[in-house]
């Protein structure tokens, strides 16, 4: 009799533990291991045959509610296709449980297929990697089981959170006979582990601010993070208050009404961006989409940089780390506030010592915004960058926003406002293009939000296997800019001045989203002159269920637009000096 009972208790721990969501590429070693889960009756499950793609609905998912989502696949290559998806959920801090079919050792190498070396298969990619025993009837092995299973869920969900890998090597028979029942077993263990918030000493708070108020000028600056209100809050008041500028890209989902810095990218490499440079740079967050951000601090080095948040490695992007401080940013910045605050008030003093250069990031800031406006309203054609404009004057701030890599996010972060998105999503913990569509279709089946997704052409037909997970859900609509190609490769210095350019590098092609749409079932619109956009956008957003508007551009057009860009607004600048 096929009954496994370990793995139908594996799946009894998935639930006690908060799991709700399981995602399955079909396969036959990891029959019982699906069943399991199927027959629980307690979880949504989510078909995808693609295994890379299954792995980043599986990430958009856990990504939208903060909890481990199952990944559930067969024997042999099919786990290294949940890779490229681990990697990212590992550096952005996405939990996943990801359950790996096998079959027994002893038939590695015995030329039988579907059988490779799966233990450890990711590396470094994932906080923890556990293998279990297939000898299932050994009580040992059951005890080990049921604590693999709680531990690996519990090192999920803590800081930082991030994917847990467990290899099961099955043997044969594993399909159960019609007349099997699959039931939990009476008594399941279920571990909890108290989850407690690191604070600061009263000891550590008054030197912090000790060397706060001898730092001179301030800057703060956010990577990639979810929207957190409460962090938000507490940084408004700190720039408001004490004149300290703020500074973050589109995916650090900051929302400050003042002195936020955002346009950064367009004047951080000019030769008078010097006079920004901080005395103290305290970051939180994860990466920057900025690299002239990263090079600006390289070249002018403040005297001191701490860095806020609960990581397991000590990062120093930008060669200056003096101080790493493990707290929670909402936490950090709120207590900060209020130290301080509390201190003025008993020694009655001011903070007036505190950053002396904001109004000269406010002045950079202003000129570049008025710049990007002023330099969009003279544009006729239609590109990549009036395209991406046009889209934020009709969408409103309800939607979530997912960003592709390359030149998508790239548009976005120079064009977002406040009020275009609720919430902006990329996959910037490895910055590849793959899974960015399946991303997005894994968030709205789950996020009950107006979702859109802004890609390129070719990571939209890089990841497009994301829309065989039938059914597509009808809150999401795609936007792809179709240049026929790579198109960053004549935007980056290096690759557009080599006569191999276009075939090695942008890899030219003719491919449209027209075919897909209508095999997946979904409305499909197309541009191709500026004159026809603002109609069709209209009718894009008015589509009922899930829609794509493909806008074909010139990479050529696109090329001298963007540079364009940059050129006029470091002009500007300059001019007025």
């Amino acid at each position: 009799m096929a009954i496994l009972q370990p793995l139908i208790d594996l799946a009894s721990v998935c639930f006690a533990h908060g799991v709700r969501h399981v995602i399955v590429s079909p396969g036959s070693r990891s029959a019982a291991l699906t069943l399991a889960f199927v027959r629980h009756r307690g979880f949504q499950m989510h078909t995808c045959m693609d295994e890379r793609s299954a792995a980043f609905i599986g990430l958009g998912i856990a990504q939208q509610l903060n909890m481990p989502t199952v990944l559930i696949c067969t024997s042999g290559s099919a786990a290294y296709n949940f890779a490229p998806a681990v990697a990212e959920a590992f550096f952005q801090h996405i939990p996943l449980l990801v359950l790996t079919a096998d079959r027994p050792k002893e038939w590695q190498h015995q030329l039988d297929g579907q059988t490779i070396y799966q233990a450890d298969i990711y590396g470094r990619h994932v906080k923890r990697s556990f293998e279990i025993s297939p000898d299932y009837g050994h009580k040992d092995v059951q005890w080990a089981i049921n604590r693999i299973a709680n531990e690996a869920l519990i090192s999920a969900s803590s800081q930082p959170w991030g994917p847990v890998h467990i290899n099961i090597p099955i043997r044969e028979p594993f399909y159960p006979q019609e007349t099997d029942a699959f039931q939990p077993s009476e008594h399941i263990r279920v571990f909890e582990k108290i989850q407690t918030n690191a604070t600061l000493s009263t000891e550590l708070w008054h030197q912090m601010i000790e060397e706060l108020e001898d730092g001179g000028s301030v800057l703060i600056a956010g990577g990639q993070a979810r929207y957190d209100p409460e962090l938000s809050e507490s940084l408004e008041k700190i720039s408001e208050e004490w004149g300290i500028p703020v500074l973050g890209d589109c995916i650090s989902n900051l929302n400050l009404k003042t002195h936020l810095i955002s346009r950064h990218d367009l004047f951080l490499g000019m030769e008078n961006a010097a006079e920004l440079r901080p005395d103290l740079l305290i970051t939180f967050g994860l990466s920057f989409l900025s690299k002239e951000f990263k090079q600006f601090i390289r070249r002018n080095p403040p005297k001191q940089h701490w860095h806020i948040g609960e990581t397991a490695v000590l990062s120093d992007p930008m060669q200056v780390l003096t101080k790493s401080i493990p707290v929670k940013p909402a936490y950090f910045f709120k207590e900060l506030f209020e130290q301080v605050d509390y201190q003025q008030f008993v020694q009655n003093t001011d903070f007036d010592n505190v950053c002396s250069n904001i109004g000269k990031w406010d002045a950079f800031e202003a000129r570049s915004t008025t710049g990007v406006a002023k330099y969009l309203d003279d544009l006729r054609s239609l590109n990549d960058l009036t395209s991406v404009d046009l889209l934020f004057r009709y969408i409103k701030s309800e939607y979530q926003l997912h960003v592709a890599n390359s030149m998508a996010v790239r548009y976005v972060n120079v064009l977002l406002t406040e009020s275009v998105t609720s919430e902006l999503f990329a996959n910037r913990g490895t910055s590849g293009i793959d899974g960015c569509v399946s991303t997005a279709i894994g968030a709205a089946r789950v996020n009950s939000k107006p979702t859109m997704l802004i890609v390129g052409d070719v990571a939209f037909l890089y990841d497009r296997n994301g829309l065989l997970a039938a059914p597509l859900p009808d809150n999401l609509k795609i936007v792809v800019l179709n240049n026929g190609g790579g198109n960053i490769f004549r935007m980056i210095d290096g690759p557009g001045a080599l006569p191999e350019m276009e075939e090695f590098f942008e890899t030219r092609h003719s491919y449209t989203a027209r075919r897909t749409c209508e095999d997946s079932g979904i409305t499909y619109l197309s541009v191709t002159d500026l004159s026809s956009l603002e109609e069709t956008l209209k009718q894009f957003l008015q589509a009922p269920k899930i829609s794509l508007i493909e806008i074909f551009t010139d990479p050529y057009e696109n090329e001298r637009v963007w540079k364009g860009l940059k050129a006029t607004v470091k002009s500007d600048l300059i001019g007025n000096a």
